[in-house]
């Protein structure tokens, strides 16, 4: 299986003096192997180049379900952004979201597999989810282009329910989010944060190349 092949190739990838480190820093109860992030991604993407559709969702989520180490679930992320995903993949991604509950995984999962996915999802019911990642998510799904092809109508959308939310990550997101958008359109960004009662962490986010 190419799960077993994946779960090789990182163990390749151990460096048990890192990994310490690693495991302190994200606050994981799961350990890790101490392997490089962006080899691990570059190599386990190669691998999963070209596979099938089957092939790639039974891959991730064995690597996703099945992990004792966080690097496995690093490349169950990794194995989704090198195949195709489809709207009806969307309890998936959910389920990456809620049971990864912490910004490294949810981060790329939103920005990377949610993202190309917003216009086919219903967003604007992510973003008043009752669980806090899944509205994080909605938020920064369109983080990663500074802001080149955001729609402003729905990053407001998602904005605006959780501005209330004083809970560092959403506030942060808030602010990810507008900042990211800045660079296409500062005016835009200045006028909304002017408008609305955000978190000063949001704030000092949004407007911090402005």
């Amino acid at each position: 299986m190419l799960a077993d092949d994946i779960r090789a190739a990182l163990a390749d990838m151990a460096d048990p003096v890192r990994a310490p480190d690693m495991q302190r820093y994200m606050k994981s109860q799961m350990p890790y192997l101490g392997a490089q992030k962006t080899r691990l991604t570059r190599t386990v993407m190669r691998m999963a180049k070209g596979i099938d559709r089957v092939t790639m969702l039974a891959t991730a989520t064995d690597l996703w379900n099945e992990a004792t180490y966080r690097e496995h679930r690093y490349a169950a992320i990794a194995v989704l952004r090198a195949g195709s995903l489809e709207p009806e993949d969307e309890p998936l991604l959910r389920h990456l979201i809620t049971t990864g509950a912490w910004w490294d995984l949810v981060d790329e999962t939103a920005t990377h597999l949610v993202g190309p996915l917003r216009e086919q999802f219903d967003m604007r019911a992510w973003a008043v989810d009752e669980d806090m990642w899944i509205r994080r998510a909605a938020i920064i799904c369109q983080v990663g282009g500074k802001g080149r092809t955001v729609d402003p109508d729905l990053l407001s959308d998602c904005i605006e329910p959780n501005t209330a939310d004083r809970t560092f990550w959403i506030t942060k997101a808030i602010g990810w989010a507008l900042r990211d958008y800045a660079y296409a359109d500062p005016a835009w960004v200045r006028a909304f944060v002017d408008a609305h009662d955000l978190a000063p962490l949001s704030v000092r986010e949004a407007t911090k190349h402005l």
